[in-house]
């Protein structure tokens, strides 16, 4: 038995070879599923998505001893920064155009890359 996949993964499938685009994900993990909601809509639009894979704002044991926090949180802006300089583009998930400092850093990364960077929000000119 076979079974028939949504139109919009129907529409996926393609004979071209070329590699989709490559998007990263930057924002304030406080937002979380508004970087999910994010994540959904490039993925349905055809791109790969590299994105947070921890949001450090819930408890779990992985993070709950302070020093290991502190390292982890070290290893993961780094492995985020890898991301920026993986993708083709960025895409800044800013609900209510808000940019906390970290992702104020990332985007400066990612502009001395020359990436392109889209914004879900509105921001200010100094952003």
């Amino acid at each position: 038995m076979h079974v028939r996949l949504p139109r919009v993964l129907d529409t996926a499938r393609s004979h071209d070879t070329a590699r989709p685009a490559v998007v990263v994900l930057c924002g304030s993990t406080r937002f979380w599923d508004a970087l999910a909601e994010a994540n959904l809509y490039e993925t349905a639009a055809g791109r790969i998505v590299l994105a947070p894979g921890c949001d450090m704002k819930v408890a779990h044991p992985l993070w709950e001893e302070p020093g290991r926090a502190v390292r982890l949180k070290d290893m993961l802006d780094a492995l985020h920064r890898q991301k920026i300089a993986l993708a083709d583009q960025v895409l800044v998930v800013n609900p209510g155009g808000y940019i906390g400092e970290s992702t104020r850093n990332e985007i400066a990364y990612a502009r001395s890359l020359g990436k392109p960077i889209r914004y879900t929000h509105s921001v200010s000119e100094g952003a």
